[in-house]
């Protein structure tokens, strides 16, 4: 029997690779004779970037950048992929929310500067494509910090600089470009369809969950639209209702806006870098897994994109998660065959993470050993 392992991280608690090492040990103990692959994955938010150093031989590059506040340094850094000359770039890293404190969450001063500056770095170190990570920021500043720190110059009306964070925004009046435009390729590993704008937009979609209130939602949607006019004007680019230009408090547009980038999904591009296709092509089974199965699990994640490619090829498909809210028949015509929780619905979430390796142990082993059956 051969069985591919592949999950997501557990967030709070366990990274991809660390979740995929502590199943295979609890599969050789209950299966010893089944040939166990381990392909950690990621869907391009936080630790898309350890996922890919892991499965495709990549190393980390430190780099200190600005943080998510511009009077904060921050320790980040971005995997190399030598044989294809592609940085590895997560936001998370340095404009990230897990970064601040709740009291420091402050989207009208938040920027991404620090993440320009990573790219600005991968393409020093030579690389010749970006894929760039959205997942997990602290900002809502459309790009606009990433762009500044790439050689970008955005302006008043009297011709300063703007300052640093969504704030910002409504205070430009001209856009000015860098004198040379990047080297690089860059996607955007994005697998929502946000737009910048309006009722489901970068604002008032995300901003709440990055410390706006209601009023600062409101300054942070005028400035993005304002933002959007601007582009549009002064770069032939209609970035305002692109599909997933949202993504990252509108990161995803400025990368369209400013870096020529391109919209891919997330995690496509890490199932294509990771070789998951290859390790599928004979397995008898999958396990894959996140920290919580439900109806998002079944669209644009981990779960679904495993799911799909374990469908052409044949394997079962197994789930693990810390909890599971999905009925028996739900799961099973989105084409997964078992799942099984870590814990039960209702545990106390705090004691789950702190013992997150051990339920995750206990989970695998009853997985192998009543659906793992000769």
């Amino acid at each position: 029997m051969k069985i591919v392992i592949a999950i997501d991280s557990f967030k709070g608690s366990l990274t991809a690779v660390q979740a995929c090492d502590i199943v295979a040990a609890a599969l050789r103990a209950e299966r010893s004779e089944a040939e166990l692959v381990a392909v950690p994955m990621a869907d391009g938010g936080e630790g898309t970037a350890a996922a890919l150093m892991a499965t495709a031989g990549g190393e980390w590059i430190a780099r200190p950048v600005t943080g998510p506040l511009p009077e904060m340094r921050v320790e980040a850094g971005f995997v190399w992929l030598p044989q294809t000359r592609t940085a590895v770039v997560e936001m998370a890293t340095a404009s990230g929310l897990q970064l601040l404190s709740q009291r420091q969450q402050d989207p009208l001063r938040t920027t991404t500067y620090g993440t320009g500056e990573l790219i600005a770095g991968a393409i020093e170190h030579g690389a010749e494509r970006v894929l760039l990570g959205v997942g997990g920021s602290a900002t809502v500043d459309g790009g606009v910090g990433a762009a500044t720190a790439l050689g970008w110059r955005f302006l008043t009306a009297d011709g300063q600089d703007i300052a640093l964070g969504g704030a910002g925004l409504a205070e430009i009046h001209r856009i000015v470009p860098p004198e040379t435009w990047m080297r690089a390729e860059v996607e955007v590993l994005c697998d929502v369809d946000n737009p910048l704008c309006g009722p489901h937009g970068a604002a008032r979609v995300y901003g709440p969950q990055k410390g706006a209130t209601p009023e600062m939602v409101e300054a942070l949607e005028a400035g993005l639209s304002h933002l959007a006019t601007l582009v549009k004007e002064h770069l032939g680019r209609d970035v305002r209702d692109l599909p997933g230009a949202g993504a990252a408090g509108g990161l995803a547009a400025g990368a369209v806006a400013f870096m020529n980038a391109r919209l891919v999904s997330g995690i496509g591009t890490v199932m294509s870098h990771s070789g998951l296709a290859e390790a599928l092509a004979d397995a008898d089974w999958v396990i894959t897994g996140e920290g919580c199965l439900d109806g998002q699990s079944l669209r644009g994640k981990v779960v679904s994109g495993v799911t799909r490619a374990a469908q052409t090829t044949g394997a079962k498909v197994a789930v693990l998660a810390g909890q599971v809210r999905l009925s028996p028949a739900q799961y099973r015509a989105a084409g997964i065959e078992a799942a099984v929780p870590c814990v039960d619905a209702g545990a106390d979430v705090r004691d789950a993470i702190a013992n997150a390796a051990a339920l995750l142990d206990q989970a695998a082993r009853r997985l192998a050993r009543v659906h793992f059956c000769d």
